[in-house]
């Protein structure tokens, strides 16, 4: 018996529009906090003083607590000291492994090494300042923690050209020619922070030339993406094609950088017909953009033009981040909906259950999203600075300061990098996507929840019965692989988990050949008991190499067999221009 899952339906996320307008001044509010979040980046000052406030209130009344760090104060203090007067063999306090600030020998010299320790020692005692406190929010005491953080990262000792042994090194080296390289990177950083005008690629690094450079077709298009077919490259391919989608908050090159490391072309090359979305970089005219949208107009029509080009068979799913998360609605709903024409779906450090998101989690809450939301109502979208800032201060140690350095100090160019111009086309949001996603994924958790409508019934991941591959990365900081597992609660599929070393973008593309990489695997039949993240670590060895020949070859055992290969296009969706289209340069 099948079951009713249209009532009760939760309503959805309450568009921007709609929200206080029970108020007739309420348009005044939003205005005041839109002007007030364009000179904050986004954050909201109010989240802010309330996580600082309920840290502060907890911590007031606990005396054991502030017994434990006056005691810790004084005995970091002394470690100082002896390491300061050589009585201590070894550095008492060691940066971060990420932290890359201090690899310079002249931190081991004095005074250097005093300061770097007496930093260290700070960073230490304020860590243990916002430990879990009894009747303490976890997420106030986390943002406590981030926020004193980004206080000391602004104070370090490696960011001053007088207690930086490095600039001072290299400023005596140069006569100070560093000084003025420095100055002109900076001017050249604020021309472009003011103009939004995306820079261009270095030699060697062109798109279209040197990136997103494998051959193809534009196949369809309509205002949201591209719909991109590869040329094939083998003689027969397998029957079943293979459908990327990308994440719209990046550019999809990012799956086909450089053909050394291009995922798109090692697919093709490895005898799969290849689709990609690439999608259009919104600005206000999309505003009204919804999640909807994503999936009716970006992900189901993908799949519609490619059952036309490719006819009669079933297509293999792989969707990137958020295009990962949107794949995976798409795919509940079309199970929900008795929709075949899926014969797999891949999910690349993709997640599903928000409830540990990780430290992008720190950003969010009520005040900090109606913060956001007023915000994009004055534009109409997400501004790519908001965006690239709020990843970057994940890892301010290097994303921000140690770059900073390199850059105005030290007089050094950016070494140039598929990767970092990849990076630096950025997209924007669209205002009411955007509120949907971190209202009703990220705040309420929906699609776990079981309270996820699509249609006006809700849809469930339980229905998904394809074969499911699911790959996390062990130092993602966007999607921790923890959180990217827990779709093992919430399917009873076949399910292959993989994890692979490196971060949320290093860690996918990880071609075949490229050093110091490994993964570990596992399968999980239908109707398996669950095993938990920490157990599934230890019962599974790593194996050295790419994990794109495991994926290669588990596509090619759930695929049918091989043929010629299909047609560019359709007499329905003839080729429209060559790859990568039209909308990867979109600014």
């Amino acid at each position: 018996m099948k079951q009713d899952r249209t009532a009760p339906t939760p309503a959805p996320a309450e568009p921007l529009d709609q929200q206080l307008d029970h108020h007739p001044y309420a348009d005044l509010d939003r205005m005041a906090r839109a002007l007030l979040a364009q000179n904050t980046g986004g954050v909201s000052p109010f989240s802010i003083s309330q996580a600082i406030g309920d840290w502060a209130l907890h911590m007031s009344r606990a005396p054991g607590r502030q017994m434990e760090l006056a005691e810790r104060a004084v005995t970091n203090t002394l470690k100082v000291l002896a390491d300061a007067t050589g009585t201590s063999d070894t550095p008492p306090f060691k940066p971060m492994p990420y932290d890359h600030r201090f690899t310079h020998a002249g931190w081991d010299r004095m005074p250097f090494r005093f300061w770097k320790q007496s930093f260290l020692a700070t960073q230490d005692w304020w860590n243990h300042a916002t430990d879990e406190l009894r009747g303490l929010s976890q997420a106030d005491s986390d943002r406590v923690r981030f926020m004193m953080r980004q206080m000391l990262d602004i104070v370090s000792p490696s960011n001053m050209p007088i207690t930086n042994p490095e600039i001072i090194e290299r400023t005596l080296d140069c006569h100070g020619q560093n000084i003025l390289e420095g100055a002109r990177h900076l001017a050249e950083d604020f021309v472009q922070t003011l103009t939004q005008h995306r820079p261009e690629s270095p030699e060697g690094f062109r798109i279209g030339q040197d990136l997103a450079c494998t051959p193809g077709q534009v196949v369809y298009r309509n205002e949201l993406f591209e719909l991109i077919q590869y040329t094939p490259t083998t003689p027969q391919v397998h029957a079943e094609p293979v459908l990327i989608v990308p994440a719209w908050i990046m550019k999809y090159y990012i799956l086909d950088l450089t053909p050394q490391n291009s995922m798109i072309r090692y697919l093709v090359d490895q005898g799969f017909t290849v689709f990609a979305i690439s999608w259009c970089n919104p600005g206000q005219a999309q505003a009204e953009l919804t999640l909807e949208s994503y999936r009716k107009d970006g992900v189901m029509a993908a799949i519609e033009a490619i059952s036309t080009i490719v006819p009669d068979q079933k297509i293999h799913a792989a969707g990137y981040c958020l295009g990962g998360t949107i794949l995976s609605i798409a795919a509940a709903t079309m199970a929900r909906d008795e929709d075949d024409r899926l014969a797999s779906v891949t999910l690349l450090a993709a997640q599903t259950d928000f409830s540990e998101a990780g430290e992008l989690l720190l950003f969010l809450d009520e005040s900090q999203v109606a913060f956001l939301e007023d915000l994009m109502w004055a534009q109409g979208y997400l501004d790519r600075p908001q965006m690239t800032r709020a990843f970057a201060t994940i890892r301010a140690e290097d994303l921000i300061y140690t770059r900073a350095v390199k850059r105005y100090w030290l007089g050094k160019e950016d070494l140039p990098s598929d990767l970092t111009v990849w990076n630096n086309d950025t997209t924007r949001m669209p205002a009411r996507m955007h509120s949907e996603y971190l209202r009703g994924l990220f705040l309420e958790n929906r699609l776990t929840a079981g309270r996820f409508a699509v249609e006006g019934r809700v849809i469930a991941l339980k229905d998904i019965s394809v074969p499911l591959y699911v790959v996390g990365t062990e130092s993602d900081h966007i999607a921790p692989w923890k959180s990217v597992y827990k779709i093992r609660l919430f399917t009873d599929c076949d399910l292959t988990f993989t994890l692979t070393s490196s971060g949320h973008n290093g860690g996918i593309v990880s071609e075949p050949g490229h050093p110091h990489r490994h993964y570990r695997t596992g399968h999980r039949a239908p109707e398996a008991r669950y095993v938990d993240p920490d157990t599934w670590l230890a019962e599974h060895a790593p194996a050295e190499g790419s994990w794109w020949t495991n994926w290669a070859d588990w596509l090619a055992a759930k695929s049918s067999g091989q043929g010629q290969p299909p047609s560019m296009g359709a007499a329905d969706y003839p080729p429209l221009a060559p790859a990568p289209g039209t909308y990867i340069y979109q600014e």
